[in-house]
């Protein structure tokens, strides 16, 4: 053994990174393509469910560093926006009917009921989570593009939120919208 080699034995450290951003991307994989084709009616459940279960923080140590344009870096925006629509139903649901009016074609898309109450909106990101295992993907991400793109409508109309928080929305709902589009023309990886 050379003096080098245990150098590095000696070190402690997290995981290989390429290793978890590899497990990270087939888990994604698995979790969207392999929905789809298990005919499992409990499978869009536990997928709805996932963040509750395993926690955000969970998927966030796992996905929140993949590419908007990958599928595990759809999952963990798709999971952040449940998150946040769960947490503050009624901030969500203000900035919601705020935006409507102006962005009326990404209001038709969302498919958020009207009036979109607290309860309206979680059972519509709810519905749209469990689309990963019950429709076309590319659904998914166009319908939560359109929710964001209202709430960001919304919130540029109101006086409490930030420049930078409008601008948050916004580019969520532009990453979701173009890994939409992208899952359209050649399927996401």
């Amino acid at each position: 053994m050379t003096p080098g080699s245990l150098y590095f034995e000696g070190l402690l450290g997290g995981a290989d990174p390429a290793l978890v951003s590899e497990a990270a991307d087939r888990a994604a994989v698995l979790l969207v393509r392999g929905a789809r084709d298990s005919g499992d009616s409990e499978v869009a459940d536990r997928l709805l469910h996932l963040a509750d279960t395993e926690g955000i923080e969970t998927i966030a140590e796992v996905w929140a560093g993949a590419p908007a344009d990958s599928l595990a870096g759809c999952l963990w925006r798709l999971y952040l926006l449940r998150s946040w629509v769960y947490a503050d139903p009624v901030g969500v649901s203000r900035e919601f009917e705020a935006g409507r009016r102006s962005a009326q074609v990404a209001r038709v898309v969302a498919g958020v009921a009207d009036p979109p109450g607290p309860e309206q909106l979680k059972a519509m990101i709810d519905e749209v989570l469990r689309g990963i295992a019950g429709s076309d993907f590319a659904d998914v991400l166009l319908r939560a593009a359109a929710f964001a793109r209202v709430v960001a409508t919304g919130r540029a109309s109101l006086n409490g939120p930030t420049d930078a928080e409008v601008q948050r929305m916004l580019v969520l709902s532009e990453q979701l919208e173009a890994a939409g589009h992208a899952e359209l023309a050649h399927g996401l990886g």
